[in-house]
């Protein structure tokens, strides 16, 4: 499965014939808008339940199912090293994936609205060294077909390249449209992403705003399709996050593996979140945001997770975040392992730092509750796969069955339904969007045998970085 992006340079009408022939009534404003599937309607609470005794009765049948394995375990360890081990190698796992599976079989989420005027929209472009692709990332922005007005502030983080004077070529260049206006607020110092967006967050003359990152690809009706789904969501949303999706997938086989991670993990995640109404990350790349709901729990916190810490702000006042999963946007991912290495460290820095900031959220009572104490594994989770997994991976083939052995093929066939129906769901956006899902099998074999191995001892190096106050930069994205 490759996902093909649209390319670097292009009108509205050659996106289409790139990506595809299918005819797509959703470039009409006026068209009726109906992306989600049809069929019998549960209400939201009876989802929910039914998702978690599924997720319950499959951790039993794992239970037990794991008996002997404990038992063998524990007659070299210890009885206690044995229970903790395989809860984090396979029963807290398989809670998650089974919850994650009912959901996305019971998800029919009501369709986008078309609001009768379109509301002003100010768009904050944070960018720091951009000069390689600030150009493309103003293109895609003269090309969106939002009716309403449209103010694009590109905040300059004091960049040592050239994202000011190619930023500035751009603007010059582009044919905007009469109701999209285009200024730089150039600072010279560089002094954080949170500090830049706070700064254009004052400049801002509307009600709404969204953020993009300096490096991305926003599809033509990707402003559009953010907004009508802030229309169309239930009042109390302060935030809605696009889905973002990877722009160099062809680069090199770590970024076709980012291609299946954003394809599939992180788009189902928003997807079951944003179903709860707690969808847990606004990302910075891609997401709107109520100016009021910013202002009141003070605009993006001075941190490397400033996304995060301020999506958990925003839950913690009982507001709702949503997902968009037709608000598309293309962006650069890390080609380097250094570059993966450091911006998977940095997400893992601003896990901790929303837990620290917002640790009261772990006893709210509502749905997305169950997400916040879903992180919390996450640690254990890491340390777990990297200390004690990886290593009997090891012990597996010198015929050593400890850790690592036969009983742990169980988990194949839950795993094997859970990326068809992610594949399922996600490729049917991607026909209705008109985008052409191409192979791309070395990226898969790649994220499924081998993407953890990186993953995990990353997020093990972000949590030691943030526990000790290890400093901290905008060292990517």
């Amino acid at each position: 499965m490759e996902i093909k992006p649209p390319p670097y340079q292009h009108t509205n009408a050659q996106e289409k014939s790139v990506v595809g022939d299918q005819h797509d009534d959703t470039d009409n404003p006026d068209a009726k808008v109906n992306t989600d599937r049809e069929g019998f309607y549960l209400p939201l609470r009876i989802k929910f339940l039914l998702a978690c005794l599924i997720a319950i009765a499959w951790t039993a049948f794992s239970v037990w199912l794991s008996l002997r394995w404990v038992a063998d375990l524990a007659l070299v360890t210890s009885l206690a090293f044995a229970v903790i081990a395989i809860a984090f190698i396979a029963y807290v796992p398989g809670f998650m994936n089974a919850f994650l599976l009912s959901t996305l079989l019971f998800d029919r989420r009501p369709p986008r609205s078309i609001p009768s005027s379109y509301p002003g929209v100010t768009i904050l472009v944070a960018a720091y060294n951009e000069a390689a692709a600030i150009s493309d990332t103003l293109t895609s922005l003269a090309r969106q077909n939002y009716p309403g007005p449209v103010e694009v502030l590109v905040l300059n983080d004091g960049s040592s390249d050239d994202t000011v004077e190619l930023a500035e070529e751009a603007i010059a260049s582009l044919c905007f449209d009469a109701n999209i206006s285009v200024r730089i607020l150039d600072f010279s110092v560089n002094r954080g992403k949170s500090a830049a967006l706070n700064d254009g967050l004052k400049e801002a003359h509307h009600d709404l705003i969204v953020t993009i990152d300096g490096d991305s690809w926003v599809k033509h009706d990707g402003l559009r399709k953010l907004v009508e789904r802030l229309h169309s969501d239930p009042s109390d949303t302060m935030a809605i996050a696009g889905a973002v999706m990877v722009r160099n997938s062809r680069d090199n086989l770590i970024c076709r593996a980012q291609e299946w991670d954003y394809f599939h993990g992180i788009a189902s995640i928003k997807r079951m979140q944003g179903m709860y109404h707690g969808t847990l990350v606004a990302q910075g790349a891609f997401s709107i945001y109520r100016r009021e709901a910013l202002e009141e729990v003070g605009g993006w916190p001075e941190c490397v997770g400033e996304d995060i810490v301020l999506s958990w702000a925003l839950l913690r006042c009982n507001y709702r975040i949503g997902y968009a999963d037709d608000a598309l946007v293309f962006t650069n991912v890390p080609d380097t392992l250094r570059q993966f290495a450091l911006q998977r460290k940095r997400w893992s820095r601003g896990l901790m730092e929303a837990f620290k900031a917002h640790w009261p959220l772990m006893f709210k009572w509502r749905m997305s509750t169950l997400f916040i104490w879903w992180n919390v594994c996450f640690l254990p989770l890491d340390l777990v796969y990297t200390l004690i997994f990886m290593p009997g991976i090891v012990l597996a083939f010198f015929g050593h069955f400890y850790i690592a052995g036969p009983l742990t093929v169980a988990v194949l066939p839950l795993t094997v339904l859970w990326n068809g129906i992610i594949f399922r769901i996600q490729s049917g956006v991607y026909r209705r969007e008109g985008l052409i899902v191409r192979r791309n099998f070395r990226g898969f074999f790649f994220y499924a045998l081998a993407y953890s191995l990186l993953m995990q001892p990353v997020c093990v190096w972000g949590y030691i970085a943030e526990l000790f106050g290890l400093r901290k930069g905008w060292d990517t994205k």
